[in-house]
């Protein structure tokens, strides 16, 4: 386990054996949440002792699940153009908004049954790339990479890659340095390991993505809503003023074109401090979006209604797919000690 899946695991126990999350919760829960999901499938690891991106993923029976503790623990789920609306009153019900990143076809065939079920709108933020088949899905590239490589020569060192452990250190190195520089240099990384390990990145988006006809047809359902997730899911703060232009409005236009409605929230790829801040807010409002979320921890507050471009989500994380920890994450109080007290984190 990661140091930080140990830090947050320890974090969860210290809650769970206080209970503080439930005597925080009146102060810290504020008006709603927007709860942010990935992939939605049955749970088949391509090799057991390495899961990298396990964060990403849940099942459709723990999404059930969190859908009925939501509304157990009186949220409300509504779509985000309410969820906004909620939002410029002083007062009101607790809200619930769900939001699916990326596009993929596990959101249609294995999500979508679940929220049919239970009547629960939500959002899936399109990046345009991966519909085309031009962008490239670069954390899933690495992951199959390092699966198939029985080393990896990395600065003069070589990770060993032989046991599923070894496997797991050596993707953590090779992400965590990567992540932290240029993401050109990222990309050019990635994709000399996936050629050298024979990875038809291609195939992985081709399989996994859902198309323009298929989006299409989603935007027509009426628990839907479509939003855009830039173009080739860039960490926008990393380019040039230009790129994240090109990013958000080509997006926007793009989709806008392929499911003849409009397009009024947006979603920042990777959307952490590092991938998008006040240049890609200012953005974002400047294209004309109504909101836009990040991947920064956080429940919403009335605050809020002054920062629609820098919203917070709550992650569904896939190390974690345990009811308890959904809510104590729900209470706001986990947030409350990572923003260190600060209801709104959109410097």
């Amino acid at each position: 386990m990661a140091i930080k899946d140990r830090i947050i695991g320890a974090g969860f126990a210290a809650l769970s054996a206080t209970g503080l999350h439930r005597l925080a919760s009146s102060v810290t829960h504020g008006r709603g949440a927007i709860l942010m999901f990935h992939h939605v499938r049955p749970w088949r690891p391509a090799l057991p002792g390495f899961t990298p991106n396990r964060l990403l993923e849940i099942t459709p029976e723990f999404l059930d699940a969190v859908i009925g503790l939501v509304k157990r623990l009186g949220f409300e789920i509504v779509t985000l153009d309410e969820a906004l609306r909620r939002i410029e009153q002083p007062r009101g019900e607790r809200f619930a908004a769900l939001t699916f990143d990326d596009g993929y076809r596990d959101t249609r065939d294995h999500a979508l049954p679940v929220l049919e079920q239970r009547n629960a709108a939500f959002t899936m933020f399109v990046a345009t790339g991966f519909a085309e088949r031009r962008a490239r899905l670069w954390w899933l590239e690495l992951e199959e990479a390092v699966r198939r490589a029985d080393r990896i020569e990395w600065r003069g060192a070589v990770l060993p890659t032989g046991a599923p452990d070894q496997k797991m250190r050596a993707f953590i190195t090779l992400y965590n340095e990567l992540r932290a520089g240029p993401e050109a240099r990222l990309l050019e990384t990635i994709g000399a390991l996936a050629e050298q390990w024979n990875v038809d990145g291609a195939g992985l988006v081709e399989r996994l993505c859902l198309d323009w006809a298929e989006i299409a047809a989603l935007s027509r359902h009426p628990l839907a809503t479509i939003g855009a997730h830039s173009v080739s899911h860039k960490m926008l703060a990393k380019w040039p003023p230009d790129v994240p232009r090109a990013e958000m409005g080509d997006s926007k236009r793009e989709i806008e074109a392929r499911i003849g409605a409009p397009v009024s929230h947006f979603a920042y790829p990777v959307g952490d401090p590092t991938s998008a801040g006040r240049r890609e807010f200012d953005l974002a409002r400047d294209m004309g979006f109504a909101s836009a979320v990040t991947t920064r921890p956080g429940m919403i507050f009335s605050g809020h209604r002054d920062h629609r471009f820098a919203l917070p989500r709550v992650s569904i994380n896939g190390n974690w797919q345990d009811l308890r920890y959904v809510e104590m994450l729900l209470s706001g109080a986990p947030f409350a000690l990572w923003n260190r007290g600060r209801r709104l984190n959109v410097a």
